[in-house]
């Protein structure tokens, strides 16, 4: 069920994403505004889990849950009758900010109950569930798009979010007890969001999926005018290779679940980073000189798309664990932080020229703002310096009910840096 809320950003950007050709055409756009219509959904759910996440701290998990997905599902009829793409971009920022409720949620239920190598884990698992959306969506938004046009996705949109706020009705518990929710007056939501900013291991860590997104997201606005466009490939040939690269998102994801029962989250993400530095590099290489063709291109995608899996679920985790008394707004900055960065980032693409050199040059940025920040941000390549990070060892499985208490005095007793 988490996973299925987690997918719901996912599976409204990329449904959508095979019809970007025809509705720029359609609404005589250009391609830049046409891929603005998903870096505008991008920066909608930054802006809006800002304001879910302390929301869902106050209130509990379930109630900002339903309102959320249930305006998604009326932006998203709203977004099928769109006269122009001004109208329809709008639209998209109103439907980021709304179903954000789902993303941010799903991850601040999971702290609720887990802590260290345990939730890096079920955060892999639900990378699983994120993955499969590109497998599939671009393939049922196809379809869907070639029987009744492009707008008649965003009706399914509608749908698959009535069905995702009947589960949460019927079957979703309430995550968060009341003892354990926090005052939501203005002056204090302020006075949470400051101590985050103030601790800079956090700042660093809560970017890394932002930048990691910025990476996918990239690729996403800019495959269909490369694979199409520029070679030359039908909607059913770009779903299918579409499809591929997802595959390696799901791969690794799989890999990372297990790799965190042997070692610390940490250990994997500063090797995941360097690895992914590496395979961007051969990437632009490939871009370049054309060396492979389609075929070269898509295996130097698989690669860097490939180590994606095991970055964002460990940072994240790192960036959560001494927060699970306000495990909402953090969630809420880590991912606001990952939608804007991915949402002021991706645009470009297509401001560069829309081709496979610009794709992978805005990729390759990306990756090595990630291992700048890793390396310079946080201990993670210094000798002995993520002391407090490396207790987070594999072991039994540890619930966070009975650690609430005790993180929060740790907190509030420590500095910025002594939390990092």
């Amino acid at each position: 069920m988490l996973g299925a809320l987690a997918a719901l950003p996912a599976i409204t950007t990329d449904m959508y994403l095979p019809s970007l050709p025809v509705v720029a055409e359609d609404l005589g756009t250009t391609q830049a505004a046409a891929q603005f219509t998903m870096s505008g959904m991008l920066i909608g759910a930054g802006v809006g889990q800002l304001v879910i996440g302390p929301f869902s701290d106050r209130f509990g998990r379930r109630l900002p849950l339903l309102i959320g997905i249930s305006l998604h599902v009326v932006t998203s009829v709203l977004c099928s009758i769109t006269p122009d793409i001004g109208t329809l971009i709008g639209l998209r920022v109103c439907q980021g900010f709304f179903n954000a409720a789902a993303s941010v949620v799903a991850i601040a239920v999971i702290r609720d109950r887990f802590v260290g190598s345990d939730a890096a884990r079920l955060l892999s698992r639900l990378m699983l569930v994120i993955g499969v959306a590109p497998l599939f969506a671009p393939t049922v938004g196809q379809a869907i798009s070639g029987a009744w046009q492009w707008r008649a996705v965003f009706y399914a949109l509608a749908l698959i979010g009535l069905f995702l706020v009947l589960i949460v009705w019927r079957f979703m518990p309430e995550s968060l007890p009341r003892d354990q929710r926090r005052p939501g007056n203005p002056r204090q939501v302020a006075g949470g969001y400051a101590a985050l900013l103030r601790d800079r291991h956090f700042m660093a860590l809560a970017v890394i999926p932002g930048l990691g997104l910025a990476v996918i997201m990239s690729y996403v606005v800019g495959s269909p005018f490369v694979f199409q466009d520029e070679y030359g490939l039908d909607q059913g040939q770009f779903a299918a290779v579409f499809a591929l690269n997802g595959a390696a998102i799901v791969g690794s994801a799989q890999l990372n679940a297990a790799l965190v029962r042997r070692a610390a989250p940490i250990r994997v993400l500063r090797i995941a980073v360097i690895v992914q530095m590496v395979c961007a590099l051969v990437l632009l290489a490939i871009a370049l000189t054309g060396f492979g063709g389609i075929v070269g291109l898509v295996a130097g995608l698989w690669l860097v798309l490939g180590t994606q899996g095991m970055i964002p679920a460990n940072a994240s985790v790192l960036a959560l664990h001494n927060y699970g008394h306000m495990a909402g707004t953090a969630a809420a900055v880590i991912g606001s932080l990952q939608s804007g960065v991915a949402g002021l980032v991706s645009p470009f693409v297509g401001l560069l020229g829309g081709d496979s050199v610009a794709m992978v040059c805005v990729m390759l940025v990306a990756v090595s703002l990630t291992l700048m920040v890793l390396a310079v941000g946080t201990p993670a390549y210094r000798t002995g310096g993520w002391r407090e990070r490396d207790g987070m060892e594999p072991g039994p499985t540890t619930s966070a009910a009975g650690t609430e208490e005790r993180e929060a005095e740790q907190v509030e007793a420590q500095g910025p840096d002594q939390r990092g």
